[in-house]
């Protein structure tokens, strides 16, 4: 009876037919090489990754003979013993732990209303304080004048030099101000005003809501930055108990490869050490990335969005 009905009604009143797109033979073809070409990359990115975490719970003596290939060989985890027993680890760990929050908190700070700010045409004198920003991002004075800038603000050997330098990146504040320009509709900020909210009053119950996306991929940078920030302690530290983790690392691995290096103790002694050397190696990378890799998919939503903004502005 409903064929009948259907049939019978005008051909304007039948239900709509969907019609597939057909795909042609080339069209096949060029998807077919995209995906292969995409999973070649995947692999080229991964591997490495991959090895190295089958390699910090491997024997040595089978790295070395590339037996280490997709499987771990000799399963032990004397690199991550050697470096866990160390108390420096847990030392930096905490340096680097408040130095990224204590850096980013900061970045935030300054890097949202500033991005904001630019992003306003009424702004007095906004062309000319962008383009006095872009010139530092061209032009700086070089490592002798910020060390003895430092020096003078009373900054060596404080946990300050390895923030306050680095307050604001001229590249991220651009980024939040493309954000802003192309993201925030300007009728939402006209409406504000018309309901009689000022500029903080707008900023903050306005703007901040609307800002999610930008401030994960913002977070995601500067955290990332803090925390592989070491060439800074390198020439602001001297203090052991100040250096970050990667400093820490720096110096086992100096100490383990010393120790590999032949300069005393008899041969066994300086080939377990030198393969202790090279399990620590792997080791520490692992130590040094993980927090990274397990912040990373709590802001990956947004990574992509955050990196379109800066590419199309």
């Amino acid at each position: 009876m409903e064929q009948e009905i259907i049939q019978a009604a005008p051909e304007g009143l039948q239900k709509p037919r969907r019609h597939k797109k057909a795909v042609g033979k080339a069209d096949r073809i060029y998807y077919i090489v995209i995906d292969v070409i995409l999973v070649l990359l995947l692999l080229i990115v991964l591997y490495p990754l991959y090895f190295v975490v089958i390699a910090s719970i491997s024997d040595t003596d089978a790295i070395f003979n590339g037996e280490v290939f997709l499987y771990p060989v000799g399963i032990n985890f004397k690199g991550y013993e050697a470096l866990l027993q160390n108390k420096m680890i847990w030392t930096g760990y905490r340096n680097t732990i408040l130095y990224t929050l204590g850096g980013t908190l900061l970045n935030m700070i300054v890097t949202i209303p500033a991005g904001w700010a630019l992003s306003r045409k009424e702004l007095p004198w906004h062309r000319f304080i962008a383009t006095y920003f872009i010139i530092t991002m061209f032009f700086g004075g070089g490592l002798i004048p910020l060390y003895l800038l430092i020096s003078d603000l009373h900054l060596l050997d404080s946990p300050f030099a390895m923030i306050l330098p680095y307050a604001v990146s001229v590249w991220n504040m651009f980024m939040v101000k493309a954000f802003y320009t192309g993201g925030i509709p300007n009728g939402v900020i006209e409406a504000a005003e018309v309901d009689g909210a000022g500029s903080f009053r707008t900023f903050f119950y306005i703007v901040i809501p609307l800002s999610k996306p930008i401030i994960a991929v913002m977070v995601l940078f500067y955290a990332v930055a803090h925390w592989n920030n070491y060439f800074s302690a390198l020439i602001f530290l001297s203090d052991e108990n100040l250096y970050p983790l990667q400093m820490i690392l720096r110096e086992i691995l100096i100490m383990a490869e010393k120790a590999g290096s032949g300069m005393g103790g008899d041969a066994t002694t300086i080939l377990e050490q030198t393969k202790l050397a090279n399990s620590i190696k792997y080791s520490s990378i692992i130590v040094s990335t993980l927090p990274i890799l397990v912040l990373y998919p709590f802001v990956s939503k947004f990574f992509e969005k955050g990196v379109m903004i800066g590419a199309l502005k």
